[in-house]
């Protein structure tokens, strides 16, 4: 896989056709995800070089802030290049595993960067894209945001530190959106704490100009409008009412039952869940439950454990091929039905790794972070 090197002494570092770019406008250090005919999706190339990046920026007097924007008009970034993980899972590899222990280190770096990370979250941001944006502490959305985290589509659970985030969204709403893989506009995703500011696309070129020279602060209030309204916020009542349980079957019945006010969107909810691979929607819900306790290094140890499950067992593999490869949206799960999938096959998603746990170390070692 191809990649730029990077020289941050250029604002068109690397070559065109680059999986990602690395520049310095002024103070501004600019990540440019470099993969537009698909979404900007992360290979294993892209997350290695970011790191190196972002390590050797924190350390730059001349880098004030950085920023993380996606080429081309359809999205920052569509998530991990799965059908690359598919064919792992075909030959029976590790690239996977790998490409996810590099993936999570930056997801706890950007959680941590010493410097404004500003993420323009324009277009589609799924997935690995949620990972590699919604950690920072400038997280702006515009009126083509399309966020979520869809894993269960494709027999998976939210990685990346999604069922951390999803797991501190108001009531039970991340638990809504992560069981369902709904697609989030920018309202939503403010009211879920995944964003923090909605500027008009149009502006963004300019918010970025502004940026080479301004503290994130003022260039983005220069140019932040009124966000528009979160329609999870207004469907909170029966959300809260219907996932407040810790079993996937009672929530469904939950779901189905409700004859308040949003009836209809709740016996939509219900179909969808149902649709989704049981295991994943069973397993995303405990990780959700177990996250709301844990820090975002453990809850990135926590997805690694069970992301290494999903790799040796069938619904992912399956998952992908029925959405992405053959394109039949007709995947055969196994288990078929939520109440087939037992409580100790789920535990067993987080029990410790035999081959090794995620090592979220880097080199040189982070401010502020413990090695053991």
């Amino acid at each position: 896989m191809t990649a730029a090197t990077g020289d941050t002494t250029d604002s068109t570092a690397g070559s065109g056709g680059a999986e990602v770019l690395f520049g310095r406008r002024g103070r501004l250090g600019l990540i440019t995800l470099n993969r537009p005919r698909a979404v900007n999706a992360l290979t294993p190339g892209m997350v290695d070089l970011i790191l190196r990046q972002l390590t050797e920026w924190m350390a730059d007097d001349a880098v004030a802030t950085v920023l993380v924007q996606g080429a081309g008009e359809r999205g920052l970034c569509a998530g991990g290049d799965i059908v690359a993980i598919y064919r792992d899972m075909l030959q029976a590899g590790n690239a996977t595993a790998g490409f996810w222990q590099t993936e999570y280190r930056v997801n706890s770096l950007i959680s941590r960067y010493p410097k404004p990370y500003v993420a323009m979250m324009d277009g589609l941001v799924l997935g690995g894209g949620v990972g590699i944006s919604a950690h920072g502490n400038v997280r702006v959305v515009t009126e083509r945001t399309r966020m979520g985290m869809p894993e269960t589509t494709i027999g998976f659970a939210p990685d990346v530190g999604g069922t951390f985030l999803l797991s501190h969204a108001p009531g039970e709403t991340g638990t809504h959106a992560a069981l369902t893989g709904a697609h989030l506009d920018a309202g939503d995703a403010l009211f879920l704490g995944l964003a923090d500011h909605y500027v008009p696309s149009g502006a963004l070129p300019r918010l970025v100009a502004a940026l080479e020279h301004e503290s994130p602060e003022d260039a983005v209030a220069r140019y932040a409008e009124q966000p528009p309204p979160s329609a999870l916020a207004g469907q909170q009542d029966w959300i809260d009412a219907c996932y407040g349980s810790d079993d996937a079957g009672d929530i469904v019945a939950r779901l189905r039952a409700w004859t308040g006010p949003g009836r209809e969107d709740a016996a939509a909810a219900a179909d969808t869940i149902e649709a989704k691979s049981p295991t994943s929607v069973k397993v995303t819900l405990a990780g959700l439950r177990r996250a709301a306790k844990l820090t975002l290094d453990d809850t990135l140890a926590q997805e690694y454990r069970a992301g290494i499950r999903f790799l040796q067992g069938p619904d992912f593999r399956e998952g992908i091929r029925a959405q992405v490869v053959d394109k039949d949206r007709n995947p055969q799960w196994k288990p078929a039905t939520l109440a087939e999938v037992l409580p100790e096959q789920v535990d067993r998603f987080f029990e410790p790794l035999d081959g090794g746990e995620l090592d979220l170390r880097l080199q040189p070692e982070l401010p502020g972070r413990i090695s053991e």
